[in-house]
C-alpha cells in the first residue's frame, strides 16, 4: 500500500502538474477515494471528477507554470504535509502553499489546500 507521502506527491505531479486530461482522470481514479474531499480557498468539492476538474481548470489558467515540491513530511497514521511551489518553469514560484493529506484504505480521501501569504 502507498504512503500518504507518496501518494502526496502523486496528487501533486499526476493530477496537478499533468497537462494532459486523460492522464489526470486515471491518476485521480488510481489515488482518490470515490468520495474524497477537497478544500482550498474556493471551497469544498467532493468527489474524484470533480478534484480533476479543479487541477485541469488551474493547469489552464497558468500555461507553462509547473509544481515543484519544496517539502514533505509524514505522519505514519495516513497524514502527509507537503509545501509546494508553483510558477513557471525554471523561474520562480508566484505562489506557494501546503497540501495536507489523509488516506484511508489506500487512497487519499481528504485533501486540504492552504495557500501562503
Amino acid at each position: 500500500m502507498p504512503s500518504a507521502s507518496e501518494l502526496a506527491q502523486r496528487n501533486l505531479f499526476e493530477v496537478f502538474n499533468e497537462r494532459d486530461p486523460a492522464g489526470r482522470v486515471r491518476a485521480g481514479d488510481e489515488i482518490y477515494a470515490p468520495d474524497i474531499e477537497f478544500h482550498d480557498p474556493e471551497g469544498p468539492v467532493r468527489g474524484p471528477a470533480d478534484v480533476v476538474a479543479k487541477a485541469g481548470a488551474l493547469l489552464d489558467g497558468a500555461p507553462g507554470f509547473v509544481f515543484t515540491v519544496a517539502r514533505i513530511r509524514e505522519n505514519p497514521g495516513g497524514l502527509s504535509v507537503l509545501d509546494w511551489r508553483f510558477g513557471p518553469a525554471g523561474g520562480e514560484p508566484v505562489v506557494t502553499g501546503t497540501d495536507v493529506v489523509l488516506v484511508a484504505d489506500g487512497r487519499i480521501s481528504a485533501l486540504y489546500t492552504l495557500l501562503d501569504g
